[in-house]
């Protein structure tokens, strides 16, 4: 089965809780989003400040603000939802769903909000409605996309683990997509034609109450979803919808105070807060999908980078075992079948006879031999060697290295001692040992998140007339209380490490007649020490 095949094979499966780490939903915010966020809010508040007292100054009229406005929420509002259904068909969330479905409903009751605001396409608009339609399908779709953020939280909170789903992702998302359709299909007809018996709520002669209490209650509505936000706050997207619903409170105020004039300065400046609502969370879900993309692409190049160096390494051993197995192989079929016509004779040659099988036992040590050199190099690598510097197969590494270090925005920095004495040893194996302790600390600062990753090689001359050659981290470290394991065949810290790594890089340390040992970093990380004889010791063995 080739690989696409085997691809398409996999039937899509709801993501365990560890899985669904790597979702916007579930994933916990950084340092730096949180400041992103603060400051977002902090920008927004300002700008709500300084407009306040001018929210009555008239701007020009611009009639084709509103549909273009609307349009631009329609697309944004659709896009954030699409990509939260592709979140849920991964997660199988009731709060995204939810979620998901709010901005479907806020994308879909925009177009009957565009299409009946006055003077816009028609002088009392279009869809049949009147003076109070277009007020009245404003509050539905504030009041609705608020109720969708409560159900949200409260869906997420009780969604701790792997949901347990029956059925189609996408036959639920398209009964919902039906539902939610005909709903505002339904709304829009309710208060298009049959706008003389709904309540007024804009106008000259309109009462207090009915002027106020529906804003009122949206704006109260908004602040209870950002309550309920503020105290979860457990995920990017916890995040980005605590500033969707500051833009939206922002928003809904002129509706809970007072209506502005049309064309206003307040007027067009509610108008920025929603659309900064619609657009807050889509920016993210875009960057945080690109980003999810770049890491599965470089993931699978890895793959398959690694599948065809072991390809070639299995390639490579069955041609090495075949050729040096074939001749004592058919060597032994020989002095067999020999030692067989020997003593098929009327009168047995033992002579003959011996010296045939004596042959056959011989070469069945050679063929002995080859599998034990084939062990051998496996554990110890090749055994030619010569004097090379230390530091130069510092510096290979690094330039094998660099997209991997680029790509995990790992710093590298060397103190490298160019006075150091040659070391005797194999270029290959001891180069595959400073490649396996960098990749191992690349590795170990994946998760480090709140400092620089660091990763320090160092290169001095030992007192005992030795090379040492350090590699330092600044990951999370090891447990001490298995620092003296990990380079113990099978023995790994992580989740889905084989524990052979470091086990070979010790292996062809003693071969070498040095050592390698671990030690905990300053403050952070690990150190992996190597000590290598050096050639001036006299240590050549």
């Amino acid at each position: 089965m080739n690989e696409e095949s085997a691809y398409s094979s996999l039937a899509p499966v709801p993501a365990t809780i560890y899985e669904r780490g790597i979702l916007l939903a579930f994933m916990p915010p950084s340092q730096r989003q949180r400041r992103i966020a603060l400051a977002s809010v902090l920008i927004l508040s300002i700008v709500f400040v300084i407009t306040a007292p001018f929210v009555n100054y008239p701007l020009r009229q611009f009639n084709a603000f509103i549909p273009a406005f609307d349009t631009a929420v329609f697309i944004c509002q659709l896009i954030t939802a699409s990509l939260l259904f592709a979140e849920y068909t991964v997660s199988h969330s009731r709060g995204l769903l939810v979620l998901a479905s709010g901005y479907l409903f806020t994308a879909l009751i925009v177009i009957p909000h565009a299409l009946t605001f006055a003077d816009t396409f028609a002088p009392t608009g279009l869809l049949g409605g009147g003076s109070q339609s277009t007020a009245w399908l404003y509050l539905v779709w504030h009041f609705g996309f608020a109720l969708f953020v409560i159900g949200y939280v409260l869906l997420m909170e009780s969604d701790r683990g792997t949901a347990e789903y029956k059925g189609s992702a996408v036959g639920t998302i398209s009964s919902i997509v039906t539902i939610l359709v005909a709903l505002v299909c339904g709304l829009t007809w309710v208060i298009t034609a049959q706008e003389r018996y709904l309540p007024r709520v804009i106008g000259a002669d309109v009462s207090f109450m009915a002027r106020h209490v529906p804003g009122i209650g949206i704006f109260l509505l908004g602040a209870l979803a950002l309550a309920l936000l503020w105290r979860r706050r457990r995920s990017v997207l916890d995040l980005c919808l605590i500033v969707v619903m500051f833009a939206f409170l922002f928003e809904v105020t002129r509706v809970a105070v007072g209506s502005y004039s049309r064309f206003s300065l307040g007027f067009y400046a509610s108008r920025i807060y929603s659309l900064t609502a619609a657009t807050a969370v889509l920016l993210v879900l875009l960057s945080e999908t690109i980003t999810i993309y770049a890491r599965l692409s470089t993931a699978i190049i890895r793959q398959r980078r690694e599948r065809e160096r072991r390809r070639m390494t299995i390639d490579s051993i069955t041609a090495s075992i075949a050729h040096e197995v074939n001749q004592p192989l058919a060597a032994i079929v020989a002095n067999g079948g020999a030692a067989l016509r020997f003593l098929a004779n009327a009168t047995p040659n033992l002579d003959e006879t011996r010296a045939a099988v004596t042959s056959i036992v011989s070469d069945a040590h050679r063929a002995g031999e080859v599998f034990r050199s084939i062990r051998e190099m496996f554990k110890k690598g090749g055994q030619e060697k010569a004097p090379l510097n230390i530091n130069g197969l510092i510096r290979e590494v690094l330039v094998l290295e660099r997209e991997e270090f680029r790509a995990n925005q790992v710093l590298v920095q060397t103190a490298l001692n160019d006075t150091l004495p040659d070391v005797k040893g194999n270029r290959i194996q001891l180069r595959q040992v400073i490649l396996n302790l960098v990749i191992n600390a690349i590795d170990a600062m994946n998760s480090v998140t709140n400092r620089p990753r660091v990763l320090l090689l160092r290169s001095v001359i030992a007192e005992s007339d030795g090379v040492l050659v350090s590699v330092e981290d600044s990951g999370t470290g090891i447990d001490p209380k298995y620092i003296d394991l990990i380079f113990d065949s099978f023995f790994t810290t992580k989740s889905q490490g084989m524990g052979i790594g470091l086990f070979f890089c010790r292996s062809i340390i003693e071969t070498h007649g040095g050592r390698i040992w671990a030690t905990s970093g300053n403050g952070h990380g690990t150190v992996l020490n190597i000590l290598l004889p050096a050639v001036t010791a006299g240590i050549d063995k």
